[in-house]
């Protein structure tokens, strides 16, 4: 075995594991012989470890304890209130599933089962209103319920068993996902209960998260046909009492975006991300709303729950587009992340969006420490300026010092959906669980870094050449990082390839590229112009933390990229 001189041993989740922190010449034949196929299996534990009372194997985010003397842990917690699908699709299966995805305990009550498949809807048996009120007391009394999500109702009683339901056990939110129509256009809900929506259940909701069919059944038939159109329907339903108000606008006529508005009674978000075409977007609808209703769980204010699922969403339906799952024209989607063909390349599908790479930002703690803020307060600014991912970068910082700073800095990127990777460090990305890490020419190889990560996480690599990037897609990275572009300080001999050779590189590479190297507000728009559809983006680092206001440079940035004005609420996901 190789020599233990290059292993360390680390606390990980209350366990002790040896974990791979160097790779000196001496030990390269040991490491590619390790046999490392994802995460779960990348440490090595060295001695039994007995968990503390009350350790529960969940992320911090979210759990807190119930008192000092409980051993007991408080966890997120989501009911939903929904029919059965069952062919798993939709439904309460769907909201099932998206709730585990999002790290949440999710309860049900079934209003309605269903008889679907991938073709459509086969019958619907609704469940008696009595028994509907007994599954609601059986939960609510008990179980210490976070949020409430709503999927079918199918009666008017149900839907005031409901609503008188939560007044005797009143929880945090309420997210209303009026579901009247099923993807394939069987009707779920008739007319009749469209009144009883309005005038009961819609004015408790904290969010209401209709698509345009069912927006303009609430408003009596309004045509919406345009953006503008989902915005005075948002601005309508609001004004029916719920809260916040979410439009989405998946079906939009001549959209090469999904589009969706979200409005709080005061500002509009329009929230942007790449249309996904596939056959396999049955139950999208159930499970946005559920993984909203899982971040406020959680804690998260809207905004943020809303961006995060749309992220979510965007990732799970790419992962699952081409799955083969039935032989109708509504196939369900994958929201673990965890099925595939036995054909597919392990290394191709992974929770990544090439869109993540549109405003890059890369940290530097000397810059921060001259303007005196903490690298959290600078990763709170980026994002707040409109960052789409963030890279933590700290050449000078003590491995504790690292870790401590990337937990904090990741706490912050998960609250609103924005990846944060680690630059170099593996060790550090597998002690925080970041979403991946950033490597250069120099450092680990991205094979070996794949193989103590999995398949799953984020790997971005270094490349100045085309022969660099071509290798960079055989190792398994997910995108490249083209560089320096321009003259920069913040690398010492760093050699530019100017545009020229950045559209070199992105026409070999068959991965997407973010562009790198002395990038500011004064040529960002000519390095995203150079006429390559897999140019995704620009890394930034002085231009954003070697200034006075992070947040400023950010958005001023954002918008030169975007096309937009400063101020807008245009989000590109």
């Amino acid at each position: 075995m190789a020599s233990a001189a290059f292993f360390s041993t680390c606390l990980l989740a209350n366990k002790n594991y040896l974990l791979l922190t160097s790779t000196p010449a001496s030990a390269k034949g040991h490491i590619n012989n390790l046999r490392v196929p994802n995460l779960p299996s990348i440490v090595l534990r060295t001695e039994r470890f007995v968990r503390p009372r009350g350790f529960v194997a969940m992320g911090d985010e979210g759990v807190s304890k119930v008192s000092d003397g409980d051993s007991r842990m408080k966890i997120p917690h989501v009911l939903t209130v929904a029919g059965s699908d069952s062919g798993a699709g939709a439904g309460i299966q769907a909201d099932l599933k998206a709730c585990a995805a999002r790290g949440v305990y999710c309860s049900t009550v079934i209003t309605a089962v269903t008889a679907q498949n991938t073709v459509g809807v086969q019958g619907v048996s609704n469940v008696p209103e009595d028994f509907v009120a007994e599954q609601l007391k059986s939960v609510l009394s008990d179980m210490e319920v976070d949020v409430v999500k709503t999927g079918m109702l199918p009666s008017i009683g149900i839907v005031k068993i409901l609503c008188k339901t939560l007044r005797e056990f009143p929880v945090q939110a309420l997210v209303v996902d009026p579901v009247m129509v099923s993807t394939s256009g069987d009707v779920l809900a008739g007319p009749s209960i469209l009144s009883t929506f309005r005038e009961v259940l819609l004015p408790m909701a904290d969010i209401i998260t209709p698509n345009l069919k069912e927006a303009s059944a609430l408003l009596n038939g309004m045509r919406l046909e345009t953006v503008d159109d989902m915005r005075s329907a948002a601005r309508l339903l609001h004004d029916m009492g719920p809260k916040n108000v979410l439009v989405k606008g998946g079906d939009l006529p001549d959209s090469s975006d999904a589009v969706d508005i979200l409005y709080d009674g005061l500002n509009f978000y329009e929230l942007c991300s790449p249309r996904i075409r596939t056959r396999n977007s049955h139950g999208t609808g159930c499970s946005l709303a559920s993984c909203i209703a899982a971040e406020l769980a959680k804690g998260y204010p809207v905004l943020s729950a809303v961006k995060v699922a749309k992220r979510y969403i965007e990732t799970a339906l790419g992962y699952s587009k081409e799955f083969g799952i039935g032989n109708g024209p509504q196939g369900p989607f994958d929201h673990l992340l965890r099925l595939k063909s036995h054909s597919q390349d392990c290394h191709r599908q992974r929770p990544f969006s090439p869109s993540d790479l549109f405003l890059y930002a890369v940290t530097d703690s000397r810059m921060n420490k001259r303007w005196g803020r903490s690298i959290a307060d600078a990763v709170q600014a980026a994002i707040d300026g409109g960052a789409t991912i963030v890279q933590l970068r700290e050449k000078d910082a003590e491995t504790k010092d690292f870790l401590e700073s990337a937990k904090a800095c990741l706490k912050i990127c998960r609250s609103r959906g924005v990846p944060l990777l680690i630059n170099d460090r593996v060790d550090v990305a597998i002690a925080c669980d970041a979403d991946g890490v950033h490597v250069g020419q120099s450092d680990m190889p991205a094979r070996v870094a794949r193989t103590l990560l999995g398949s799953e996480k984020i790997i971005g690599v270094s490349c100045k050449t085309p022969e660099q990037a071509q290798q960079a897609w055989v190792d398994g990275a997910d995108y490249i990082g083209c560089g320096g572009v321009y003259p920069t300080n913040t690398k010492e001999n760093n050699t530019t390839v100017g545009l020229d050779g950045l559209k070199t590189v992105c026409m070999a590479s068959k991965l997407p590229v973010v562009a790198i190297g002395g990038i500011a507000m004064s040529n960002a728009h000519a390095v995203m112009e150079i006429g390559v559809p897999n140019l995704k983006g620009v890394a930034v680092v002085s231009a954003l933390f070697d200034r006075e206001c992070i947040q400023t440079e950010t958005r001023k940035l954002h918008s030169v990229l975007l096309g937009s004005n400063v101020g807008g609420t245009r989000h590109v996901l």
